[in-house]
């Protein structure tokens, strides 16, 4: 498991609060959505933006940043909430092995380069998959999937 995390820049903070106060009254920028999932320690709710990714029929979520604290998080709890507006959706995650991850990370940069790109180090939604595989341990992936009531 890879500990590559990239710190948020101030204007990255101002973006973040921009998109989550967008999503969370129900105007969600190109899909996005609020994650929020239970702390490990405390157990209270956190909440970020993300930026769901549906490939050959499954959801995931990427994390561009790396290791971050809604990753670790998401591992310890398994599950977790993506709300935009009213709409709250229980989900399951499960994250998936760094040999599954080329074909989703071409995927989320064909979709999201545009806002994440720059936190890929040079590789692009045309690039082999072997240059991303060769990334992929540095860029966790969730499949996620809908809660049972």
């Amino acid at each position: 498991m890879s500990e590559r995390f990239v710190r948020p820049t101030t204007m990255d903070e101002g973006f973040n609060r921009v998109v989550g106060f967008l999503t969370r009254i129900g105007i969600p920028l190109a899909g996005s959505r609020v994650l929020a999932v239970r702390g490990r320690s405390s157990g209270e709710w956190r909440t970020t933006p993300v930026n769901p990714l549906r490939v050959g029929g499954e959801r995931y979520l990427v994390a561009p940043r790396g290791n971050a604290q809604w990753v670790r998080n998401l591992r310890v709890s398994g599950e977790g909430e993506l709300r935009a507006g009213r709409r709250v959706e229980a989900f399951t995650a499960v994250e998936i092995d760094d040999a599954e991850k080329p074909a989703i990370l071409r995927a989320y940069l064909k979709a999201w380069a545009w806002e994440v790109g720059r936190f890929f180090e040079g590789v692009n939604a045309d690039s082999s998959d072997e240059e991303l595989a060769e990334i992929a341990p540095g860029f966790p992936v969730f499949r996620i999937g809908r809660s049972r009531p």
